[in-house]
């Protein structure tokens, strides 16, 4: 471990100044030892495991701290088929619902206290994001450096502003650089990748180095099981570089796995990087050193693809390129998140007029596309904006369409190896916010809408409501998946052919369970021959139905999880 560690550092910051900071480092190490009482290792996955995705303040109560609210509603309607919680970033912020940190440190006093997270913990695993590309411009951290304190000095990246950046990746449209007057009257222009409010922090300086780790070890001593790295991708900046995947953001990465597996060797790295499939399972590294998770980005647009065009061919080929590099690494299966469906993970799967599709469905069902900047001038299509339900179903049509359709989409990502993730606004069955986006005039806002409990309440309790129907639904699904060995996130996956293009099958297999899933990604009834695959009588988990072998129908949107 030693020698890895300084390897990384020499690799950083170069042979001369690593020793010191290796040193400084040991001694952090062996602050954290004594505080995080590190336990023997034990399994990271389970086929248990399913993390719901939330604000802490999505659900709202009059009087009560908000992430009381979320405790409240997840204890009482969750505990059993919910495993962990990813709260989103729950500290101080000044703009981007709360990817603009102030104070790491600090709960904000609009959610709630740190005894409420406890709490909260009690009943749950929890993940934490480490926001640790840029933070907020209002930041005291910022405010030193604007100061001309000598410990920020080179804690944020200046460039001159006549730079060629014309290289760097953008995931916005807006300015790469933005003017700060700092205290001795002279303009600096710093790196700000996502928002003149974001301003980018310098990994070159091993100073912000240890600070970002202090607030990873402090997450885990406050009751993070796993630790998600936002936007980790653009961490290294070097101009005349593309400054995205850079070397260097690896081995960060690798030293923070190097440190949590030391001192907190349960705790779990989860890397957000919405980029193209081989590009994002690079941060699995060689299986061991690296992230234990990644999103798996390319699931929800090629999901919306395959019910849109009612055709499972990409997917399945998809399916049967899908590979992690250990046991120790698996896939982070979600279909929705706070923001919208990203573009650029299937970029060399779905055609261009397949990509258009996708944009004019969007489009006709009230959502928003948000573009980004090209190196060459020009935009491109990156996210689509818009509720997964309202992506796959329209209010106009049958009710029950509307439900099987959507909870169809979700089934197909419980049923992939990896662990599930559930956005609240998913699980609840929520339609587009309009009004929210009109308010603050950014397209995501459109799946961020805050909700009353009461009334969610009131529509779970309503049995004929769509709320109720997708809620009760997913609880269904996911009882039956938890149960299940065959679906343990490293369990033996394949996607098969049954000669019919309307449906999507999925073996799961482990030494002591097969279960084949079936769907019929269509309108329209489908007709399928079991026999290679089931050469006896199978048993419907979802049902309890014995199905025979040979020629099956599928009716429109019928799903089946086959147990031989």
């Amino acid at each position: 471990m030693t020698d890895q560690l300084l390897d990384l550092l020499q690799k950083l910051y170069g042979a001369e100044q690593s020793t010191p900071v290796y040193e400084q480092l040991q001694k952090r190490l062996e602050i954290a030892r004594t505080r995080l009482h590190p336990e023997t290792s034990t399994p990271l996955f389970s086929q248990r495991d399913v993390v719901l995705i939330t604000y802490g303040d999505t659900l709202q109560d009059s009087g009560q701290a908000p992430l009381h609210t979320l405790h409240q509603f997840a204890a009482q309607c969750l505990r059993g088929t919910i495993s962990a919680i990813h709260i989103l970033p729950f500290y101080p912020y000044s703009s981007d619902d709360g990817f603009s940190v102030i104070d790491y440190h600090t709960v904000d006093s609009q959610l709630g206290t740190w005894n409420h997270i406890t709490q909260l913990r009690s009943d749950f695993d929890l993940m934490f994001d480490a926001v640790i590309n840029h933070m907020s411009a209002q930041s005291e951290w910022f405010k030193r450096y604007l100061a001309g304190d000598a410990q920020f000095a080179n804690a944020f990246i200046e460039v001159p502003p006549d730079t060629d950046l014309s290289t760097v990746t953008r995931p916005r449209t807006l300015p790469l650089l933005t003017p700060f007057r700092k205290a001795d009257g002279l303009t600096a222009h710093v790196w700000t990748t996502f928002s003149a409010d974001q301003v980018d922090l310098n990994y070159a300086d091993p100073n912000m180095l240890f600070r970002v780790l202090d607030v990873v070890l402090s997450y885990i001593e406050r009751g993070a099981r796993i630790i998600r790295l936002d936007a980790i991708a653009y961490i290294w900046k070097e101009t005349g570089t593309n400054c995205i995947h850079r070397e260097q953001v690896h081995w960060i990465i690798q030293l923070m796995r190097h440190v949590l597996d030391e001192v907190a060797p349960n705790t779990i790295i989860i890397t957000e990087t919405n980029v193209p499939h081989a590009e994002n399972v690079s941060y699995f590294g060689d299986g061991y050193h690296e992230a234990q998770l990644v999103y798996n980005f390319t699931l929800p647009p090629l999901v919306f693809h395959t019910l849109l065009a009612g055709n499972a061919d990409k997917i399945r080929e998809w399916i049967n390129s899908l590979e992690t590099p250990s046991a120790r690494t698996t896939f982070f299966n979600f279909t929705a998140s706070h923001d919208g469906i990203g573009l650029r993970p299937v970029e060399g799967i779905l055609t261009p007029a397949e990509l258009q599709a996708l944009i004019e469905r969007v489009e006709a069902h009230g959502g928003r596309v948000s573009y980004r900047s090209n190196p060459d001038g020009t935009e491109s299509p990156y996210e689509l904006n818009i509720t997964y339900v309202d992506a796959l179903t329209h209010p106009s049509e049958p009710l029950g369409i509307q439900v099987k359709r959507f909870l169809m989409s979700q089934a197909i990502a419980m049923t992939l190896a990896g662990i599930p993730a559930i956005y609240i606004h998913s699980l609840l069955g929520s339609r587009n916010y309009h009004v929210g986006v009109s308010k603050t005039g950014h397209n995501r806002t459109i799946n961020r809408e805050k909700l009353l409990l009461d009334e969610v309440e009131r529509a779970l309790d309503d049995v004929t409501s769509f709320r109720s129907r997708v809620f009760d639904g997913y609880q269904h699904l996911l009882a039956t998946r938890t149960a299940q060995p065959a679906f343990h996130p490293n369990a033996s996956q394949r996607a098969l052919d049954l000669n019919n293009e309307g449906v999507l099958a999925i073996e799961r297999q482990t030494d002591s369970q097969q279960v084949i899933a079936l769907y019929n990604v269509t309108a329209q009834s489908q007709t399928i021959d079991l026999h290679p695959y089931l050469p006896g009588q199978a048993h419907d988990l979802l049902t309890g139905e014995t199905v025979a072998s040979g020629q099956h129908i599928l009716h429109p949107y019928q799903m089946r999880w086959l147990q031989s």
